[in-house]
């Protein structure tokens, strides 16, 4: 059985990759949704993940729980190690992941490929300020961080999410489907 592939759902706060990759998900339901642990209390909503003390996650890290952890917008992530035994069962696994943590990934993951989601700045403010769980100046800090290049050297398929979420969900399947088994 072929190992499946790591992809590595990318972009800016507020360009919808969790509710890019919900509709990945349903419309195929051979992926895998990847949920993280993070250090974030749970009442700030967002993605499913598992939220953890910070201590609790160093303690986590330590003991080999994480396939890959990073640190971000002043919060710890990570990606559970159970996720190695999903992608030898031949099954592609989506994670939302941090553009500073690819190239870890990339060396970590034995198939490992790039969603890149986009969206214009105008786009990017008005989800943030919707959701809710940023004050002005960490949403001033994300926008700024929102046209960080990607690192060189990675299989990176971009797409833009500006316009209706099926679009992009169409758009997403038929840039990862060629390369499916």
């Amino acid at each position: 059985m072929k190992q499946g592939r790591f992809i590595a759902v990318v972009g800016p706060s507020g360009v919808g990759k969790d509710s890019v990759m919900a509709g990945l998900a349903a419309a195929d339901p051979a992926l895998h949704l990847v949920r993280r642990t993070i250090t974030r209390t749970p009442e700030l909503g967002g993605e499913d993940y598992d939220s953890v003390s910070v201590a609790k996650f160093n303690e986590m890290a330590k003991a080999g729980h994480f396939a890959i952890h990073w640190g971000a917008h002043e919060l710890q992530y990570a990606i559970p190690a159970h996720v190695r035994m999903v992608l030898a069962e031949g099954r592609d696994c989506l994670a939302n992941f941090s553009r500073s943590a690819l190239l870890a990934g990339d060396a970590g993951f034995a198939r490992f490929c790039v969603l890149n989601i986009t969206a214009q700045s105008k786009t990017l403010a008005a989800r943030l300020v919707a959701r809710g769980r940023e004050n002005e100046a960490q949403i001033e800090r994300r926008l700024a961080q929102a046209t960080k290049p990607l690192p060189d050297g990675l299989n990176v398929k971009t797409i833009s999410n500006d316009g209706p979420l099926d679009a992009t969900i169409a758009q997403a399947l038929s840039l990862l489907q060629p390369v499916r088994v």
